[in-house]
């Protein structure tokens, strides 16, 4: 039987999400005999302009599935996934970058005058010897999610992923099922007591948490849990950061298309007696993963 093949493609992205596919660990072995991977930069050398360098256009392999990371910020990046997105037969938006915009979006909060002007002209680690513009893409005028650019058949969110879930995706497409999350909140995954009421005003997350079973909301702590989808504990069902005694940061995005992290994240903060203007910067704090699809953009100025 002839093995699907893989294409994968990183943009915007830290790299975590690579991580993420070596972490699944032995279950890997078991994929790779059902599958080849015949692009992926992480891992193996491709060049775009032909191998030698001597062709004009990008040339990509054509390949049964697509994966794409990161974010979309640049006319190059904008172009390979387009590229993958006609060379391949399906395409899987893999991780919050990739699906969101992820933490490098927090810049849509900026033009792109104030940000080059920031990161070439006022930087003190920085030599201001102007804003550099040849042999570099392009700009886009801000970070796009990947089913901004093109059409996405499959999204795997998180930062990074949870490798159990690219297992399950993958699995499901090798026998031409459908993958996706149950629309619920980690809320509905987590094991803390709540008593919908809190007791404290918010502290820093970076402040000791007590190893107690009560809301980390109710007890202070900024837990963005109520307003993200759930599913990262996979079968431990307990939430990843939960699990590990720390407020969910956000990671895998809105429980569903179309919702707003914010003004729910306000309301839930509000219906336990807490204050969401103590938050001192709460567009970033409820989007910080989120901003493409123009959950964050620059406001007018006042």
């Amino acid at each position: 039987m002839a093995k699907v093949t893989v294409a994968e493609e990183w943009f915007t992205i830290c790299g975590g999400c690579e991580l993420a596919i070596l972490d699944i660990g032995e279950p890997l072995v078991g994929l790779l005999d059902k599958i080849e991977f015949v692009h992926i930069p992480v891992l193996m050398d491709w060049k775009y302009f032909g191998q030698k360098g001597d062709q004009d256009e990008i040339s990509l392999p054509k390949a049964d599935v697509g994966i794409l990371t990161g974010g979309i910020r640049d006319e190059e990046q904008k172009h390979l996934a387009e590229e993958m997105r006609k060379n391949c037969g399906t395409i899987i938006a893999m991780g919050a970058c990739a699906t969101q915009g992820g933490i490098p979006s927090l810049n849509n909060m900026n033009t792109m005058e104030d940000m080059r002007e920031t990161v070439f002209l006022k930087m003190k680690s920085t030599e201001p010897n102007g804003i550099p513009s040849e042999q570099v893409p392009a700009p886009l005028d801000r970070v796009y999610a990947v089913d901004e650019i093109i059409k996405v058949d499959v999204k795997i969110p998180g930062c990074p992923p949870a490798s159990w879930h690219i297992v399950e995706a993958l699995s499901a497409l090798l026998e031409g099922k459908s993958w996706s999350l149950p629309e619920k909140s980690e809320c509905d995954y987590c094991p803390r007591e709540r008593k919908m009421k809190a007791d404290l005003t918010l502290k820093r997350n970076l402040e000791p948490i007590p190893d107690e079973k009560r809301c980390m909301l109710e007890l202070g702590y900024l837990c963005l849990g109520p307003v993200t989808l759930g599913g990262c504990g996979g079968a431990q069902k307990t939430p990843r950061c939960i699990a590990g005694n720390m407020p969910c940061e956000g990671c895998y995005g809105p429980i569903r298309e179309g919702a707003n992290p914010m003004v729910d994240m306000m309301g839930a903060l509000s219906s336990i007696g807490l204050d969401p203007k103590e938050i001192l910067d709460r567009r970033a704090t409820f989007n910080r993963f989120i901003g493409a699809h123009n959950h964050l953009r620059p406001l007018p100025g006042r």
